[in-house]
C-alpha cells in the first residue's frame, strides 16, 4: 500500500511538473492587427520548432502599447510604427536592448471590383466614390500614415468628406469587403486577405510614408527567454518567408 502511494506522488508530482512547464513555455505576443494572419502562421512554425506555445492579442498599435504601459501582460509588442513602440518604451515597458526594425509595408488602395480601378489616388475624388475607409487618422498607425501622405500630396481636406474613420485597419479592410465603403485605404499586406474587394493601386511614388514594424520584448514579460527566442525567429528565413507571402517586407533576415 505505501509502495502505492509513494508510486501514485510521483505520478502527481511529474504531472504537476509538467503542467507547470507547459504553462512557462509559453509566449504572448502583443501585435498590430494588420500582423494577425502572418503572425498566426509564424507562432505555428515556432511552436513546431520550439515547443514554446505562442499566444497572440492582435489591436490596434495605440491600444496595445497603452495596454502594456497599464500592464496588461504581453512578452512581446509588435507595432505597426515607431511612434507607439517609442511611447511604450518611454514609459519604460520595454526592454530597448531587444528592440529591433522588424519589417516594412506600403499603403495601398482596395476598391469594389466592379469599380474601375484609380491611375493614382486623386482618383479617389471621382464621385461614385462616395465613402473611404481609414484607420482612426488621429491614432492609429494606417490612418496616421494615410492621412499624412493625403496631406502631403495636397488631397487631404479635398478627401476629408469623404473619409470614414473606423477603429483600426481591418476595419477599414472590412468596411469595403462589405460595401459599406466603395475604397479604403490599408496596408498592402490586408489587400492580400481581402475576400471581395481588389488591390487598386500600391502607394509607392516619392511621397509615401516609410512604413516600419519594429518588434520588442516588454520589461515585464514572464518569460523573457522564450520572447528573445520569438524575436530572433521573427527575423529568420522561415519567418522572412512567411512575410513576404504576405507582402511584408522583412528588413534585417538572419541567417
Amino acid at each position: 500500500m505505501r509502495r502505492c502511494l509513494t508510486a501514485l506522488l510521483i505520478v502527481v508530482a511529474c504531472a504537476s511538473s509538467d503542467v507547470a512547464g507547459r504553462s512557462r513555455a509559453v509566449v504572448t505576443v502583443s501585435a498590430a492587427i494588420s500582423l494577425t494572419d502572418v503572425l498566426q502562421e509564424i507562432g505555428k512554425a515556432f511552436q513546431a520548432t520550439t515547443g514554446i506555445e505562442v499566444r497572440f492579442n492582435f489591436a490596434g498599435s495605440n491600444v496595445l502599447a497603452r495596454q502594456i504601459i497599464d500592464g496588461a501582460p504581453a512578452d512581446v509588442f509588435v507595432s505597426a510604427d515607431e511612434a507607439q513602440m517609442r511611447l511604450a518604451e518611454s514609459a519604460g515597458a520595454i526592454a530597448s536592448d531587444t528592440k529591433v526594425d522588424l519589417i516594412g509595408n506600403r499603403l495601398a488602395v482596395v476598391m469594389a471590383r466592379e469599380m474601375q480601378p484609380p491611375v493614382d489616388v486623386k482618383d479617389l475624388l471621382r464621385p461614385e466614390v462616395k465613402r473611404i475607409a481609414i484607420a482612426d487618422p488621429e491614432a492609429v498607425p494606417a490612418g496616421v500614415y494615410a492621412r499624412r501622405y493625403l496631406q502631403t500630396i495636397g488631397l487631404w481636406e479635398q478627401l476629408r468628406a469623404k473619409v470614414v474613420p473606423v477603429a483600426n485597419v481591418r476595419a477599414a479592410l472590412t468596411a469595403a469587403d462589405t460595401g459599406s465603403a466603395q475604397a479604403a485605404i490599408v496596408y498592402e499586406s490586408d489587400a492580400s486577405v481581402a475576400r471581395s474587394v481588389k488591390l487598386a493601386l500600391v502607394i509607392s511614388d516619392a511621397n509615401a510614408p516609410r512604413i516600419l514594424y519594429p518588434a520588442a520584448v516588454t520589461k515585464a514579460s514572464r518569460n523573457a527567454a522564450g520572447a528573445r527566442q520569438f524575436v530572433t525567429f521573427l527575423r529568420g528565413r522561415i519567418a522572412s518567408d512567411l512575410f513576404r507571402k504576405y507582402k511584408f517586407i522583412p528588413l534585417a533576415e538572419n541567417p
